[in-house]
């Protein structure tokens, strides 16, 4: 989680919530890392665990395939249903969180859509990892006051 908290700083640096994901393979080596890039790319779609995602679905070899069976997804933040559509869309086996997400959380907070029992894939889920230090750097940056064109929604 320590280093998922320094590639959240990169985001952070980057005008982007702060927001680090690293995946682990069967091992424990890392295979993956992203920040969010949302706002330096552009990219709607450019959270952390995405990022992150697509770089160890890249490190396979061929014949390997996309699906990254055993692995271990670390975040800074709960995902939101996209990144836990993402995870269970890759076979992520766990994922490992800090700060809970109470309006976009899909692991136990808001939704459960990693583990509800009508998916055809499960991802096991371990929240509350340095919550604290998580939830305190995004809390930080929310009291600089809101991103360049967003919105009270956002």
């Amino acid at each position: 989680m320590r280093r998922a908290l320094d590639l959240a700083d990169i985001a952070r640096r980057d005008g982007d919530v702060p927001v680090g994901a690293l995946v682990l393979d069967p091992g424990g080596a890392v295979v993956g890392e992203g920040w969010n890039v949302r706002e330096r790319d552009g990219d709607p779609l450019g959270h952390a665990e995405v990022v992150a995602l697509r770089e160890a679905s890249a490190r396979h070899t061929p014949g390997e395939g996309w699906r990254l069976v055993g692995h271990t997804l670390v975040v800074t933040l709960e995902p939101c249903p996209m990144c836990a559509g993402a995870l269970m869309l890759a076979r992520v086996e766990r994922v490992v969180f800090g700060a809970w997400d109470d309006k976009l959380g899909s692991c136990g907070s808001v939704w459960d859509l990693v583990r509800d029992r009508r998916a055809n894939h499960r991802v096991e889920v371990l929240g509350g990892i340095l919550e604290e230090e998580c939830a305190g750097v995004l809390r930080d940056f929310f009291r600089s006051g809101p991103l360049p064109g967003a919105s009270a929604a956002d």
